[in-house]
Formats: C-alpha cells, sequence, structure tokens
C-alpha cells in the first residue's frame, strides 16, 4: 500500500527537500504547505490537517540548512 506522507518524510530525511512554502490557492486542493524536491515528482502538497505531522520536521530542517 502507497503511504503518501511516509514516502515524503522518507524523501525529507534522505535530503531531498530543497524548500517549501504556504500557498493558499494550489491547483484543485486550496490552501496548502508545498514541499519542493529536487526529483520527481518535484512538488508535493500537504493539507492543512497534516501540518502538524510535518513542524518538527521543518524545523528541523531549518536549522540544518542554516548552518
Amino acid at each position: 500500500m502507497y503511504s503518501y506522507h511516509n514516502t515524503i518524510k522518507k524523501r525529507i530525511k534522505n535530503g531531498e527537500l530543497v524548500g517549501y512554502e504556504y500557498v493558499e490557492n494550489y491547483k484543485n486542493i486550496g490552501e496548502c504547505l508545498l514541499l519542493f524536491f529536487n526529483s520527481p515528482p518535484f512538488e508535493r502538497p500537504v493539507r492543512p490537517y497534516k501540518y502538524c505531522e510535518y513542524y518538527e520536521i521543518l524545523k528541523r530542517w531549518n536549522k540544518s540548512n542554516k548552518e
């Protein structure tokens, strides 16, 4: 079974994340956290109800990318 969020989190852990932004109107889903990766698929949207799962992950990612 394909797990969308587990796959995204694994890609972040593997160092594929290159950036992210909060978007108010993304394609057909509306508000989302849009994650950008260095390999296909390059963009992955995360809906607002899942933001809490990414808070600590992105906090660590930000810290590691500022060093």
